[in-house]
């Protein structure tokens, strides 16, 4: 109320908006506060208006990102241009996968409902480029008529089937108030709704599932099943589904009358060879970089590492932009081949931090106990020997301890993900086990589990002395 009061005695009648503040700021507050009657504080101590001063001992002109705004410029555009996300007018090496598809959807701006397709492919072949290219180019053919709506999903963010029903059912909601909530709804009062909406279009809805197996993995195939059918209870509109997968199997964990409906066609995008991902990345360079800061070597440098690694776009297009930020970074005049094994080295870390960091806690135990253990002998581990420590952590940071069946389900888990190598070795009629080691650093991994807040009570755990079996 106070502060009110001066407010209102401060402000002279016919005064408004910035101007009643800046009186009130002037002649009440600052001189109160601050002890600067005739100046704003910000003014006086060389901020905004006045001369650029000392302030707490630091110069306003030597900012500590001063360094990094003066620094040379890579970058001629905005950087996104080499994401994988960004879609240009162009898509090198796809022309063929593009025109396959476009001759199933043109039935569309026909008025007529396209097949059901499946899309294959290994991660950064240029699938969901693809698709979201060809959905501008359906939204351009079809701006005059207004006959199709076409909608992408990423199921790897919304993965479950009530998640997918009710953001499906949003798009065709304009009233906020109107509007499917994200929980406390029937699963089947939300597709009636989803139902009445899609047909009140009076269109052809086509709608992208991207990440579908991660779909079908978590929450089942009642999703698809609902969406595959539902041109059956439509009068007025017609829905067609584009599924995007990185697993080929996953079709087999199909109901068979979804699997049928479904996969009415079928397309596998290729890997990208050397070559291609060079065209790819010169292509994004061209529109990314200031001309000449590109060592000529670079472009087939990073196709060339991205393709031993099974053709990845990605993985070329985040060598080529990680290596331009590097380079950047340091103030360099080109982008060198120094550049990009530096960041090749870093994304590689990047990405085994990110996985070991968002580990399970029980994972992080197990590995742990792998860690630990390989400090302390040369030779490869047993089961037996990773259960045995993983016990003891289990009971020093209070975990519920698991049986030995489920650690070596989870020993199987951190295998499949690259961080170990665990292999079967028989000992005849002594029965079987698995050696394990590691596949990384573990000076480096035992970092980053250790700023787990409840692995911090181990950090001086020695394991005991076992006897390995050889």
């Amino acid at each position: 109320m106070r502060f009110l009061k001066e407010y209102l005695l401060a402000c002279e009648p016919g005064t408004e908006g910035d101007e009643r503040e800046e009186t009130y700021l002037k002649q009440m507050v600052y001189p109160k506060r601050c002890g600067t009657p005739d100046r704003f504080p910000m003014e006086a101590k060389g901020w905004g208006r006045g001369d650029p001063s000392e302030h707490g001992g630091i110069h306003l002109d030597e900012s500590i990102f001063q360094p990094y705004l003066n620094s040379k410029r890579i970058f001629q555009r905005n950087r996104e241009i080499l994401r994988p996300s960004y879609i240009p007018d162009e898509l090198p090496h796809r022309k063929e996968q593009i025109n396959q598809l476009a001759s199933i959807l043109v039935t569309a701006l026909k008025g007529d409902r396209p097949s059901n397709v499946i899309i294959f492919g290994k991660t950064g072949t240029g699938k969901t480029a693809s698709v979201k290219y060809l959905g501008k180019e359906i939204k351009k053919a079809d701006s005059e008529f207004n006959r199709v709506s076409y909608l992408y999903m990423n199921c790897e963010v919304v993965d479950t089937q009530y998640g997918v029903l009710q953001n499906i059912g949003n798009m065709f909601i304009d009233n906020f108030n109107e509007r499917i909530p994200f929980t406390g709804w029937s699963t089947e009062r939300v597709y009636n709704i989803l139902r009445e909406k899609i047909d009140e279009t009076n269109r052809v809805v086509i709608i992208v599932l991207d990440e579908i197996d991660k779909l079908v993995y978590k929450s089942g195939d009642d999703v698809l099943y609902h969406l595959s059918r539902i041109n059956d209870d439509l009068q007025n509109a017609k829905v067609s589904l584009i599924g995007i997968s990185n697993d080929l199997k996953f079709t087999d964990f199909l109901d068979p009358r979804v699997k049928s409906r479904m996969g009415e066609e079928k397309m596998v995008f290729p890997p990208y060879n050397a070559d291609q991902l060079r065209d790819i990345l010169k292509q994004r360079a061209d529109l990314a970089f200031f001309p000449g800061v590109i060592d000529a070597g670079i472009a087939p440098l990073c196709s060339a590492l991205a393709a031993q690694e099974h053709g990845d776009a990605r993985r070329a297009l985040d060598l080529l932009r990680v290596a331009a930020e590097i380079a950047e970074r340091n103030g360099d005049d080109k982008v060198t081949e120094a550049h990009v094994y530096k960041a090749k080295n870093k994304l590689e870390l990047d990405c085994v931090t990110e996985a070991i960091r968002t580990l399970p806690t029980q994972s992080k135990l197990v590995l742990m106990s792998i860690l630990l253990n390989e400090e302390r002998s040369e030779t490869r581990l047993t089961t037996g020997e990773v259960y045995e420590t993983y016990r003891d952590l289990a009971a020093i940071t209070g975990i519920t301890i698991l049986t030995q069946r489920r650690v070596t389900d989870l020993i199987s888990e951190l295998d499949m993900l690259g961080i170990i190598h665990a292999r079967v070795k028989s000992f005849g009629r002594g029965g079987r086990t698995k050696e394990i080691e590691s596949s990384v650093s573990v000076v480096e991994t035992k970092k980053v589990l250790e700023e787990d807040e409840v692995l911090q009570s181990i950090k001086n755990y020695r394991p005991k002395n076992q006897t390995t079996l050889m």
